[in-house]
């Protein structure tokens, strides 16, 4: 098992990445848990595949275990969503001395942590994530939030999970599509900080090779969150840096109603392009972009920005949580491994997109 501790001020957890993970899921949640109700929040298709594992595993420690089960996908991050969830706990008798369990990907990581920060003013809650993306990212930090029709993650919170349990076997019923999701990210975190990491995801050239080094990679990957999230644990200073590429990428997202292009995919795009800007702006080191492209194309991640309307995507930006006094703090690169914040004012944003 490798094990990492976030540690802040008023927040200490554990991550825990082991292989079937889930069916020891009780054994891990009884060492921070010592009541016995639980709401579990997921989505059908991970019911499908964990629900029962998951319940076997937590029964085994006399918890009484509550579904609440939402349709998979980003359009589930929503007001209406989150209110039939409260609906559900309250239905469920969930009370501040509870748990909820996060059971699946970004989305219901998302969803289910901002109910677990707002019902009740606050209830205990665990990550257990089960896409590449979530495990290296999004369970890990306490950023909860859900969508609005004008933007991604307006409305959200910082709340951190009781522990993230991850079991890197869960990938091996993703399909591709969702391991490049991921994969995206990676490529994120060597470009903002690891370049050995970086060459690593440069030189993977199989499905097997990447499963054969994947428990490495999301070590590597939540290593480098935990720095930031204990540096700059409410997101106003040197944790903007994991923010590379989500400017541009959330527009995009946004521009085809999340249905289109994955958050990864999306932000794959955002990086190679803002990057390519940076570079001709001379604020980024010669070649820098192309290393962007060809680890994408390595990888088979679109990076190619698609034909859309721009000043729908500048109006986007606009709405950005990035955008702070008419200023957005964009994060840009002084070469792989070496990212720093650049403050933009709106106004000047268009040549970097």
């Amino acid at each position: 098992m490798k094990r990492l501790n976030i540690n802040l001020d008023k927040n200490k957890y554990d991550i825990l990445i082991e292989n079937d993970i889930i069916n020891n899921a009780g054994y891990e949640i009884s060492n921070i848990y010592q009541e016995s109700n639980i709401a579990v929040i997921t989505d059908e298709n991970v019911y499908k595949l964990y629900g029962e594992a998951l319940k076997e595993s937590l029964v085994k420690y006399d918890f009484k275990i509550n579904f609440i089960i939402v349709k998979p996908g980003e359009a589930s991050k929503c007001m209406d969503t989150l209110k039939s969830v409260y609906t559900s706990l309250a239905g469920y008798g969930i009370t501040r001395g509870d748990l909820i369990i996060a059971l699946g990907g970004g989305v219901v990581g998302d969803l289910a942590g901002f109910a677990a920060s707002t019902y009740l003013r606050g209830i205990d809650y665990v990550q257990i994530p089960t896409t590449l993306l979530a495990q290296i990212d999004s369970s890990i930090g306490g950023k909860v939030a859900v969508n609005l029709e004008e933007g991604k993650n307006l409305i959200g919170s910082f709340y951190h999970p009781k522990i993230v349990l991850i079991d890197p076997s869960a990938l091996n019923s993703l399909p591709d599509k969702f391991i490049k999701d991921g994969l995206g990210e990676a490529v994120k975190y060597g470009c903002i900080n690891d370049k050995e990491l970086f060459n690593i995801l440069n030189e993977i050239k199989s499905k097997k090779e990447l499963f054969e080094n994947i428990e490495n990679i999301i070590f590597k990957c939540c290593n480098i969150k935990k720095q930031a999230v204990e540096l700059d644990e409410k997101d106003k200073g040197i944790r903007m840096l994991l923010n590379f590429g989500h400017t541009l990428g959330h527009a995009i997202e946004k521009y085809y109603n999340y249905v289109d292009y994955s958050h990864g995919e999306a932000i794959s795009i955002g990086m190679y392009n803002i990057t390519r800007k940076s570079e001709e702006l001379g604020y980024t080191k010669q070649g820098t972009a192309d290393e962007i492209k060809n680890i994408l194309t390595n990888l088979d991640i679109n990076y190619k920005l698609p034909n859309v309307n721009m000043e729908t995507i500048r109006n986007s930006v606009n709405l950005d949580k990035k955008n702070i006094s008419g200023c957005i703090n964009l994060i840009l690169l002084k070469e792989i491994g070496n990212a720093y914040i650049e403050k933009i004012p709106v106004k000047n944003l268009e040549k970097f997109i």
